[in-house]
């Protein structure tokens, strides 16, 4: 079950790649390196980190699963465009399954609290930051105005805390995930936005 989630969010991620490749005016091979970029770059990271294969390696899956979603880009992007908020719903799960997932193996393998949560980070959203660069973009991360990163953050870090207080399994790690995925529904609904430096305006 938690591979078939994984893979999902996988899907999800890849599709928002492609994307990027789509508005930047790239070819397909551009659009599938941005979407396998986006969707295993993360935990790609997480695993070089804690010194195991990944998963993307070893698994036809999570190499097919970005093809797809490129394919699917490449010939219905216009429609693709058009039922976005179902697919930002879709990256939300994905966000606060990645970040739940993340911190949990990264405490299985004798992390502290502190660096497990930012390893989880990192698993969420290190995708969507090598993607920018790619692109030739600013990564998202560094101006959260979408407010992204910090239901990761706080996701990660309960999920860590969980651990901690020796509560694992798949109850946890939903506890942990349907937090930042409830943060960012909320904040897409309400534009939630993390604050600039004081003084600063944002048309700056």
């Amino acid at each position: 079950m938690t591979q078939v989630l994984d893979l999902v969010g996988i899907f999800v991620f890849a599709l928002s790649g492609a994307l990027v490749g789509v508005r930047r005016r790239l070819d397909v091979v551009g659009m599938a390196v941005l979407a396998s970029t986006t969707a295993l770059g993360g935990g790609i990271l997480r695993d070089l980190f804690l010194n195991i294969t990944p998963a993307a390696f070893y698994s036809v899956g999570y190499v097919v699963t970005p093809l797809a979603a490129t394919a699917i880009v490449f010939f219905w992007h216009p429609h693709v465009e058009r039922v976005m908020p179902v697919v930002n719903v879709f990256d939300a799960a994905g966000l606060g399954l990645f970040c739940a997932v993340g911190t949990a193996k990264a405490m299985s393998h004798g992390l502290s609290p502190l660096h497990a949560t930012l390893l989880g980070v990192i698993t969420a959203v290190g995708g969507g930051v090598l993607r920018d660069v790619l692109a030739g973009q600013i990564p998202t991360l560094l101006y959260d105005r979408q407010f992204y990163a910090v239901p990761a953050m706080l996701g990660s870090a309960v999920m860590a805390v969980l651990s901690v207080m020796d509560l694992h399994g798949w109850p946890a790690t939903l506890a942990a995930a349907v937090l930042a995925f409830g943060l960012r529904i909320a904040a897409m609904w309400f534009r939630f936005q993390a604050p600039l430096a004081r003084g600063v305006s944002p048309q700056e």
